[in-house]
């Protein structure tokens, strides 16, 4: 037993090391890759239970903002059968993965993925009929105005899906709140989201969160 405690322990230790050095905020080097790997399945079951209000129709354009490693590209393309996706990340590291985990579905023509910032996202206005992100607006550099350009390339009545597995509220776990200091994670409540959505232009927000996590999914329309 003290054996399987200290390799648990190392485990755990080794996991923060490759992730303060992966770096969550703009994924880099080797533990970046390590990092990016592990959230391509650590992230999957939120991103599957938020999907669920995506409400997509099976031909429409999808842009994922901060794709990481490409696991959710890759869920989307799934999900929507005659859609066409479009990842974006403002780290070489993701894209380069990214492309990795989506090789078949580039091959095929029906996604692509490019190296771009939120802060000026290179696509005309009305891009878009659904925009996500997962695990990435905590990272935003100035949330309140890239929540304005998603909304530029998003088509009327389109939506834009956030996908995040903590907010703010009350009883946070120790290390959880340890973590948002540590990485200087921006972690609104439901209200503030709404708050924020709300002065993007967004007509109606809905906020979905699930009993017995921490998790959110805030889904905007634009009419």
């Amino acid at each position: 037993m003290e054996n399987q405690n200290s390799e648990t322990l190392f485990s755990v230790k080794s996991q923060e090391e490759i992730t303060r050095k992966g770096n969550p905020a703009k994924p880099q080097g080797t533990e970046g890759v390590q990092m990016l790997r592990r959230m391509n399945e650590s992230h999957g079951a939120v991103t599957q239970w938020a999907l669920t209000f995506l409400k997509a129709d099976g031909t429409d354009q999808i842009l994922d903002i901060g794709c990481g490693g490409g696991a959710a590209l890759k869920r989307l393309s799934a999900l929507v059968p005659d859609g066409r996706f479009t990842g974006i990340d403002y780290s070489p590291v993701s894209v380069s993965l990214a492309k990795e985990t989506n090789a078949e579905e580039i091959r095929r023509g029906i996604t692509q993925i490019l190296e771009a910032s939120v802060e000026k996202l290179p696509f005309a206005d009305e891009s878009f009929d659904k925009v996500i992100t997962v695990e990435s607006f905590y990272f935003w550099p100035d949330p309140a105005e890239n929540l304005k350009e998603v909304f530029r390339v998003l088509k009327t009545n389109g939506a834009f899906l956030l996908i995040a597995d903590v907010y703010q509220k009350d009883g946070l776990g120790k290390e959880t709140m340890k973590n948002i200091a540590r990485y200087h994670m921006f972690n609104p409540t439901p209200e503030q989201f709404r708050e924020l959505f709300e002065a993007a232009g967004f007509a109606r927000t809905e906020i979905y969160t699930k009993e017995g996590t921490d998790w959110i999914c805030v889904r905007g329309e634009r009419k």
